[in-house]
C-alpha cells in the first residue's frame, strides 16, 4: 500500500507540475493583438487607396493576417482586419520604411477612420492559438 500511495503521490505531483508549467508558459506569452477598422477614402479614391495599402502588407514581422476588404454598402469605405503576434509587433510595423512610405502616399486620399476596434484574437484558421 505504501508503494501504491507513493506512485499516486508521484503521479499527482507530476500532473500538478505539468499544469503549473503550462500556466506559467501561458502567463509569459503575450496575447495576440487584433485591429478591425473602417477607413474612408476621398470620394472616388477607394481603389487607389486599396492599391497603396495592398502594396505595403508584405514583409511585416509578427503579422499573422492583414485583410483589406471593400465595404459593399459604402463605395468609399474599406475594412481592414489585422492580427499580430502581439501589440509590440504592430507598433514596430508602423516604423518600417515600406509602411511609412505607404502612409505618406495614402494620407492625402484618406477621408477618415470612423470605426476602430482593438481585439485579442484567441483562435482561428492560420493563427497560433
Amino acid at each position: 500500500m505504501g508503494i501504491a500511495m507513493n506512485r499516486r503521490g508521484a503521479l499527482a505531483g507530476g500532473l500538478a507540475a505539468m499544469a503549473l508549467s503550462g500556466a506559467a508558459q501561458s502567463q509569459e506569452r503575450k496575447p495576440m493583438y487584433g485591429l478591425i477598422g473602417q477607413m474612408l477614402a476621398a470620394p472616388g479614391k477607394r481603389d487607389e487607396l486599396l492599391a497603396i495599402l495592398g502594396e505595403s502588407t508584405a514583409g511585416m514581422p509578427g503579422c499573422l493576417s492583414y485583410v483589406i476588404a471593400k465595404d459593399p454598402a459604402n463605395a468609399d469605405a474599406l475594412w481592414i482586419t489585422e492580427v499580430w503576434t502581439d501589440k509590440d509587433a504592430h507598433a514596430a510595423s508602423l516604423k518600417l520604411p515600406a509602411v511609412q512610405a505607404a502612409i505618406a502616399r495614402a494620407r492625402p486620399i484618406i477621408a477618415g477612420f470612423p470605426q476602430h476596434f482593438e481585439t485579442e484574437p484567441v483562435a482561428g484558421q492560420g493563427l497560433k492559438g
